[in-house]
Formats: C-alpha cells, sequence, structure tokens
C-alpha cells in the first residue's frame, strides 16, 4: 500500500511540474548527441520530452519482435534499404488501417501516419538527419516486451554489440543481471501480458531508471 501511494506521489510531482522537470532535463543534457532506436513510440515520446527535432526514422510506428532483432543484428545494411509499401503484413495480429512497408524483409508498421507519402517522406528525411550521427556510441537502442517481443528477443537483443541498451518487460531474467533491463509492474490496460505502450511507458521510465545518466554515461 505504501508503495503505491509512493509511486501515485511521484507520477502525480511529475505531472504537476512537467515544465519544469523538462527544462531541468534539457539543460543536463546540453547539447549532446543522441539517436533513439525504439520498437514502438517510446522513442517518439523521449525526442519531446527533450524537445529536440526527429533524427531517427523510428518514430509514431512500430515493429513486430523477429523483425526488429533482424534489423538490429544488420542494422548498416537494413538502414541503406529503400521501403516497399504493401497492401497486408505477414503479422495477422490487426487489420491494416495505417501505411506498412518492407525495408528488405524487415516490416514496419506506421502506425500514426495516415498516408504512404507522409511514411515515406518523414521515414526519408529522418534516416538521413540519423546516417548524418556516425558515432555509433550515440546511439541508444531500446525494446520491450509488445508485439512479439519475446523473452528470447530480449536476450538476443542484450547481446548486440551496442553500447547503449536498454529493455523493459514485466519479467525479470536472471540472465540479465548485468545489463539494463527494466523489470514494470504496470501492465498494458488490456492485456496485462506485456507493457503499456510506448508512450505511456516513457511516462513511466522515471520510476525505474534516470534516463539523463543512460544518455550522459
Amino acid at each position: 500500500m505504501l508503495k503505491k501511494s509512493s509511486v501515485f506521489l511521484k507520477r502525480k510531482f511529475r505531472q504537476n511540474f512537467k515544465e519544469q522537470l523538462c527544462k531541468k532535463d534539457i539543460r543536463l543534457l546540453k547539447n549532446k548527441n543522441f539517436v533513439i532506436i525504439s520498437n514502438n513510440c517510446w522513442g517518439g515520446a523521449l525526442y519531446q520530452w527533450y524537445k529536440r527535432s526527429y533524427n531517427s526514422p523510428f518514430i509514431g510506428m512500430f515493429i513486430y519482435g523477429p523483425c526488429y532483432l533482424k534489423l538490429l543484428s544488420n542494422f548498416e545494411y537494413y538502414m541503406q534499404q529503400k521501403l516497399q509499401f504493401v497492401t497486408a503484413s505477414h503479422y495477422p495480429d490487426r487489420a491494416a488501417t495505417y501505411p506498412i512497408a518492407k525495408l528488405g524483409d524487415i516490416e514496419i508498421h506506421f502506425t500514426h501516419y495516415n498516408s504512404v507519402e507522409e511514411a515515406k517522406t518523414k521515414w526519408e528525411r529522418r534516416t538521413a538527419r540519423m546516417l548524418s550521427e556516425t558515432n555509433i556510441d550515440d546511439y541508444y537502442f531500446k525494446i520491450c516486451d509488445r508485439e512479439r517481443v519475446t523473452k528470447e528477443h530480449i536476450l538476443e537483443f542484450h547481446k548486440l554489440p551496442y553500447k547503449n541498451k536498454i529493455s523493459f518487460a514485466l519479467n525479470n531474467y536472471d540472465a540479465l543481471k548485468q545489463e539494463k533491463h527494466i523489470k514494470v509492474t504496470e501492465s498494458h490496460k488490456n492485456n496485462k501480458k506485456y507493457v503499456p505502450n510506448g508512450k505511456k511507458l516513457f511516462k513511466l521510465t522515471f520510476l525505474y531508471f534516470d534516463v539523463n545518466t543512460w544518455i550522459l554515461s
């Protein structure tokens, strides 16, 4: 009961003092360069918090777990590929009410885009910005246990040769005790098997993890 009360107070404090906390975080990062690679909207919410331009194409979209791990395992190759838009998804989880594209054999779901043209234009512009940042140590990779991301995917994610990686899931894993893996107690409101959506998850992140320290490390 005390823990729930503490969490409530922390969230209320952050909500009431959002602008002041946001300005403080922006001052802390100063001109630090960073590129966020995320499997869903968590990354976009982070850019919005720090009031940064999107220098990553992984905004307003999501990628299913199997595709995301394949993408990250050969990141440079896939980011040189051109989008090819398709009319149906390989995954039968939801209706195609938004643009869907293939990047080679990787499927990308542009859930927050109104048209193929909008998705294509913004992807290409933001990819160009991302590729201008050539220091891979300024790239920050995130995964969470949504959209068919399994325990095995999260374990493989932490084996990837990138300096900055973080994962979020409803479960702890012994194999990740030395990694930045966050056990989240809040679940999606309609499905208790995984964490909340990306935007909600970012709002909860401060309860578990100091994003400033991660980016500045």
